[in-house]
């Protein structure tokens, strides 16, 4: 079975001291392709040299509780980096209102600026939404018929809001939280109604550890290989083979992203 994790932050410092053997269990347990996630105007070079360097692909973007920092100088080196061959999509980017990290005015404007910035560029968004999904839909709701394909990375909510997404043609990015009896309750709940050509996977590692991993890994630390694990439970709850959604979620990346 080949894999494809969707949103890894391999710049992370908790992989500083053995990326390469990080890269190489990836590899070896059948993940074929990575996306670094790029969350800053800085983070994002790295990520696109860190991809370059690696033969992986990766996002631009500024991620909402950076989204103070995003100016008009900002938001020119993110065209940019959105023109190097690795770079496949504008995000993360969106709203944050469950830790306000950003002024919500500032991020409201960051979002929708990086919008049209993939608008203009015709290039897929990495979004991100936690506890603001009123405003969220506002702001994508208009755009969505100029975007290549829009991304819901790391979906942990709930049927309505799933629901949502969906009715908008957004893809659904279902992570190890899916793994977590106490928090996936009612992502577990919904996950089914996600069609098979709307299904990617992903680990947000070093995020996000599936809790019923065993062994646990030294240190807690999230990694690419575990997306196998993450698929698996993604494919019970949703009632398909593994090699199934394995088949059609690395299809779906390839769609979405191209140039994987």
């Amino acid at each position: 079975m080949e894999w494809i994790d969707i949103g890894v932050n391999l710049t992370n410092k908790r992989f500083r001291n053995d990326l390469d053997a990080v890269i190489a269990r990836a590899r070896a347990a059948g993940v074929v392709q990575q996306i670094v996630t790029g969350t800053s105007v800085e983070g994002s070079a790295q990520a696109a040299n860190l991809a370059a360097a690696h033969g992986l692909r990766s996002t631009a973007g500024v991620h909402p509780h950076d989204a103070r920092s995003l100016d008009s100088k900002g938001l020119q080196a993110i065209a940019g980096l959105a023109a190097r061959p690795e770079v496949v999509a504008i995000g993360e980017c969106g709203l944050d209102y469950d830790r306000d990290f950003s002024p919500r005015p500032k991020q409201r404007e960051a979002f929708a600026e990086q919008l049209d910035l993939a608008v203009q560029l015709g290039l897929p968004v990495f979004l991100h939404e936690r506890a603001a999904h009123a405003d969220f839909l506002d702001i994508l709701r208009p755009r969505m018929a100029r975007l290549p394909a829009t991304i819901v990375h790391c979906f942990t909510t709930d049927a309505p809001t799933l629901a949502a997404y969906l009715d908008l043609g957004a893809y659904i990015g279902i992570t190890g939280w899916i793994c977590d009896e106490r928090r996936g309750g009612d992502l577990r709940a919904c996950v089914h109604a996600i069609p098979l050509d709307r299904v990617l996977v992903e680990t947000d590692a070093p995020y996000l550890t599936p809790r019923d991993l065993r062994p646990k890994p030294k240190g807690g630390r999230n990694e690419p290989a575990f997306l196998p694990h993450v698929g698996a439970e993604v494919a019970k709850r949703m009632g398909v083979d593994v090699a199934q959604l394995a088949e059609v979620s690395t299809a779906n990346a390839r769609t979405v992203f191209g140039r994987l």
